[in-house]
């Protein structure tokens, strides 16, 4: 099945989390790491009185469950530290399942596609970096949704600003 994982951090040493989680993902069983986008510098969705996130996308190929999947995830999160404080607030690490195949999910534990991705630009522009072809189901063309999608001070980091 072929999956999109959003990541995002805020809290210590945001650009390193997101690449140990990247490289945490890649070393599922049953996980085939595809491709990851560039990072991105983003201001705070939530409360306005914490730090900047650094936010990504990677693609994948799993023979996991989503639900199996998302169990991975939140492990890695738990593995960095993730401590759910206050709702968007601050955090180590964010593991988002956004994109699982064309399947709708939509249950106590799982959304799938991930609610609120057609308004989050540091979601919908890493991900139209590794998949500009992409349809979401119910939701339509990436192309598309980005053109109703602010930029809202997302800035994508070269590699020289990590």
């Amino acid at each position: 099945m072929r999956a999109f994982i959003g990541l995002g951090s805020n809290l210590a040493n945001p650009a390193v989390q997101v690449q140990t989680a990247i490289a945490d993902i890649e070393k599922l069983v049953a996980v085939q790491l595809i491709n990851c986008s560039s990072l991105y510098k983003s201001p705070p969705m939530g409360p306005q009185d914490q730090p900047d996130y650094i936010n990504a996308v990677v693609e994948i190929e799993t023979d996991l469950s989503a639900h199996d999947l998302l169990d991975h995830l939140q492990m890695i999160e738990l593995q960095h530290g993730r401590v759910r404080q206050r709702h968007w607030g601050e955090r180590t690490l964010d593991l988002d399942l956004l994109v699982f195949g064309d399947s709708r999910i939509n249950d106590a534990r799982l959304q799938v596609p991930h609610p609120g991705i057609a308004q989050r630009s540091f979601v919908l522009y890493p991900l139209a970096e590794i998949a500009p072809e992409l349809v979401i189901s119910d939701l339509g063309e990436i192309n598309t949704l980005l053109k109703h999608c602010p930029v809202d001070g997302l800035i994508r980091i070269e590699n020289s600003e990590i």
